[in-house]
């Protein structure tokens, strides 16, 4: 079905295309003390009756940036997945356990499995913009959930190109392509997709790991300003990057062929004073 759908936004001001400029993102209020939105309590999750994750629990804390760290294969984009019940599109895939996000059961027989995904969003280890507009890109999942006035549909379209430092780079031509975009604005327009939608939550599955470092360290920046405003999730094998811009981290590892959390806690204490041994040679670089 073919949408009818507004030309020109706003008008033109001539700022060039490549020029990087991150919007004024309002901060919300700084994450100080530990407040949980979503708390996950002994998540245990398979594959084909194989185990990917074993008695998983810790809480994520609202408005803060969680990261998880661990080795390749021990279940962090499984835990990742499991928040917002993607797995419930693998087939063979079986979770066990409690996720309540908000004091919301996220695993209710009866949820409505499509606000769940509006309110926690997902961004993937490598961007996925449609093969549509730039523009289309950002409406289509905005008429999808029923945004469809077309004032709001292009306030939305600015404000939130805005707060990814797109608009400026874009805005003489949003009917062009998205992949004709570079790997860093895809990233940023996956980004704005997601945050068009308004959510509370944002699940990041590595989601600098595909960039090249310029294109990595304007996303690293988004995602600190999003501090506040959005409760952050964020698979990383970048320690360095986990480092700066978390509050709290999870360590994964496997054990007994399953993934599972060796520790949590505040971001300085995993990597200054870990209490496990496991934590400590992982941070430091001698195991993983």
């Amino acid at each position: 079905m073919t949408s009818t759908i507004d030309m020109h936004c706003r008008p033109a001001t001539g700022t060039p295309a490549d020029a990087y400029t991150l919007g004024p993102l309002q901060s919300g209020p700084s994450c100080c003390d530990p407040e949980p939105l979503i708390r996950v309590e002994n998540l245990s999750l398979s594959y084909d009756n194989k185990p990917a994750l074993a008695g998983v629990t810790l809480d994520i804390y609202r408005g803060c940036i969680t990261a998880l760290i661990g080795p390749s294969g021990c279940g962090k984009t499984s835990f990742l997945s499991s928040l917002n019940r993607l797995t419930d599109l693998i087939p063979g895939c079986e979770v066990e356990g409690r996720i309540l996000i908000n004091r919301q059961d996220a695993r209710a027989p009866d949820l409505d499995v499509q606000t769940l995904r509006r309110q926690v969003g997902m961004i993937f280890q490598k961007p996925n913009p449609f093969p549509l507009s730039i523009r289309r890109n950002l409406e289509m999942p905005l008429r999808e959930h029923g945004v469809r006035n077309r004032s709001e549909l292009c306030d939305r379209l600015e404000r939130t190109l805005t707060d990814v430092g797109l608009w400026d780079e874009v805005k003489d031509r949003l009917d062009t392509p998205a992949l004709a975009l570079s790997g860093g604005q895809q990233q940023r327009l996956c980004l704005a997709r997601a945050l068009a939608l308004e959510p509370s939550v944002l699940l990041m599955d590595e989601p600098c790991s595909a960039l090249d470092p310029l294109s990595s360290a304007v996303v690293e920046d988004l995602i600190q300003r999003l501090r506040g405003r959005y409760t952050v999730v964020i698979v990383t094998h970048n320690l360095a990057q986990a480092r700066r811009i978390a509050n709290y981290a999870g360590f994964f590892w496997v054990r007994e062929r399953a993934g599972t959390l060796i520790e949590f806690g505040r971001c300085q204490q995993i990597f200054e004073e870990p209490a496990h041994d496991l934590t400590a040679a992982y941070v430091s670089g001698a195991r993983g």
